[in-house]
């Protein structure tokens, strides 16, 4: 870490920030609460507008938005004539899906190994936190020289879009000249990384009928049509047979200019088994960066343990594709829902639900802001220089707010580097990245309000 002042004050507030983290990771605010207590999304909620309230903002406020969840907003004034940044992250977190597949408690903060473990630690709770981090150190080294804005949504991981719809109904609210989501992550642990392209996404349930009720599998198996495996069929129909995704008239062959994801490397970031080949084809970037992606996220049928001798009589799946840049998720949309329904066998009744959907994102990288983040990564990564890389997940919200505010530009920084597992069991955060990625946070503020 480099001798600057702002370093040195981060450094001596990561112990507060552990402390903070902590009681912010044992919320369990997860934002289904057909699964999870309401209660605890709020409780999250107001932990975040109180630590706003400490540090002098204003206007603090719960909003409530239309999907039924909270987010959080203050601003902050800085001087006269200054620039407007907004601060993104969220609170709302993945659900910690096999408890007993966690070595220590998904809600407890526990170190281990020198990373911090816990549901939330980098995704994105540790990004709530990076930001505090940034803004005190400003404070206590000169002043925050910039307007700040700083917004923690409620249900980012539920793609539910409450603060989406919010934005766009106020749209004076979270207008800025830059902003900065604090929900990616470098590259690799110590490579500083913005991100510069996302993937959107599409979420539809696919429901198919056969039969007016289950059958027995002997009596009338062999002509009885079975949904289950008409399901089987229609999923199957969506990858080639080296497992590119295949949706009728969706194009798959974009490729990546930027930061190169070493095919080895990939493996061990993945965690592929020995033996097993990685699906698809053209670079592992292009892949994951530029292409689209169909994923089945869960199937309705019955589980093995008390299975009966059964034709099904109807079975249902979700169905998630990624959406690389340069292509509409509304088009993409339509494009599979026309493909699960024109690929279902044997005259079965089919029906398509859409429950999600988010645009593709694209970031001018030529733009003054990205800039004083290459010099500020510069100083907090000593000797590295800063990346760009793109990413397959999904930050629909992006989309929204370059569409209201098409002069702001937007830079995506965050803790969630391949080491961290986010949306798996045992997710974690390095220390050291929140640190570093604070004071390059801090140091963009000021070279920023400088240019």
């Amino acid at each position: 870490m480099s001798s600057h002042p702002v370093a040195e004050t981060v450094a001596s507030l990561m112990p507060r920030a552990k402390t903070e983290l902590a009681e912010l990771v044992a919320f369990t605010s997860v934002a289904d609460f057909d699964q999870f207590p309401r209660v605890e999304s709020e409780g999250a909620a107001r932990w975040v507008a109180d630590a706003l309230g400490a540090e002098g903002f204003e206007d603090v406020a719960l909003l409530d938005t239309p999907d039924g969840t909270q987010s959080v907003y203050g601003r902050l004034p800085g001087p006269e004539g200054a620039k407007t940044v907004l601060l993104y992250a969220h609170y709302d977190v993945q659900p910690p899906l096999d408890e007993a597949g966690w070595a220590t408690p998904p809600f407890e903060l526990t170190e281990r190994d020198g990373r911090w473990y816990g549901r939330g630690t980098a995704d994105c709770k540790g990004g709530v936190i990076m930001h505090l981090l940034a803004l005190r150190a400003l404070r206590a080294d000169g002043g925050i020289p910039v307007h700040v804005k700083f917004i923690a949504e409620g249900s980012e991981e539920q793609g539910t879009g409450g603060l989406e719809r919010y934005a766009e109904q106020h749209p004076e609210l979270l207008e800025a000249d830059t902003i900065v989501i604090g929900d990616s992550g470098n590259f690799r642990a110590g490579l500083p990384t913005v991100t510069s392209t996302l993937r959107g996404m599409t979420l539809l349930r696919v429901k198919v009928d056969t039969l007016a009720g289950n059958l027995h599998s002997g009596q009338f198996g062999g002509a009885a049509p079975d949904a289950l495996a008409a399901l089987i069929r229609v999923l199957d129909s969506l990858r080639a047979e080296d497992g590119s995704t295949t949706v009728d008239g969706l194009t798959g062959d974009a490729s990546w200019e930027g930061i190169q994801y070493d095919e080895e490397r990939f493996r061990e970031d993945a965690k592929v088994l020995d033996g097993v080949e990685l699906i698809g084809s053209g670079t592992v970037a292009d892949r994951i960066w530029a292409r689209p992606a169909v994923t089945v996220l869960g199937i309705d049928c019955p589980p093995v343990v008390g299975a009966t001798p059964s034709v099904q009589a109807s079975a249902r799946a979700s169905v998630s594709l990624r959406v690389p840049p340069g292509v509409d998720a509304a088009e993409a949309t339509k494009l599979l829902t026309a493909h699960l329904q024109a690929h279902t066998p044997w005259g079965a009744r089919v029906s398509v639900e859409q429950v999600g959907q988010g645009q593709a994102f694209r970031a001018d990288t030529d733009s003054p802001a990205y800039q004083a983040m290459a010099d500020a990564m510069a100083v907090a990564y000593p000797g590295q220089r800063m990346q760009y890389a793109g990413q397959g997940g999904s930050i629909p919200l992006c989309n929204t707010l370059a569409a209201l505010y098409p002069r702001a530009e937007i830079l995506l920084i965050g803790l969630s580097e391949p080491e961290a597992q986010i949306h798996a069991v045992n997710e974690s955060v390095s220390p050291e990245e929140l640190e570093r990625l604070s004071v390059a946070e801090a140091l963009f503020l000021r070279n920023y309000a400088a240019s």
